[in-house]
């Protein structure tokens, strides 16, 4: 399995649909808050960040430290990781609508930065099943 399709499909099911409700790009992102497993987090100490583009455009960042997780909103200057892509796509994949390493292979997702985060981001985030 992909780093990249671990990250944002959670195995192949939908991460993100709250009683079959469509969510937004921000309540996405606040939802991984609330999906924190603070235990898988030990000793890590980076930050991942999230540039969507389109009509729900902005940057989201979740800085991970002392097993506590920081939602940015508006990113940071220096994240750790990088995935950019559109709403529509960001939204399609949380919604298993869309194949993220698809996404990925297509250059609908881009990453940069230390690509081996993403292979802890699954752990760290108790996707739910």
């Amino acid at each position: 399995m992909s780093p990249l399709y671990a990250i944002l499909q959670g195995r192949g099911r939908p991460v993100f649909l709250v009683e079959e409700e469509i969510m937004t790009v921000s309540e996405t992102f606040e939802m991984m808050q609330t999906l924190f497993n603070p235990a898988a987090a030990a000793g890590i100490s980076k930050t991942f960040q999230w540039n969507i583009t389109g009509d729900e455009a902005g940057q989201w960042a979740l800085r991970i430290a002392d097993q506590t997780c920081q939602l940015i909103v508006g990113g940071v200057e220096k994240p750790d990781i990088t995935m950019t892509m559109s709403d529509k796509d960001w939204l399609a994949i949380t919604e298993g609508k869309l194949d993220a390493m698809n996404a990925f292979l297509t250059g609908k997702v881009k990453v940069s930065g230390d690509m081996m985060l993403a292979t802890k981001l699954q752990s760290i985030f108790a996707v739910r099943r």
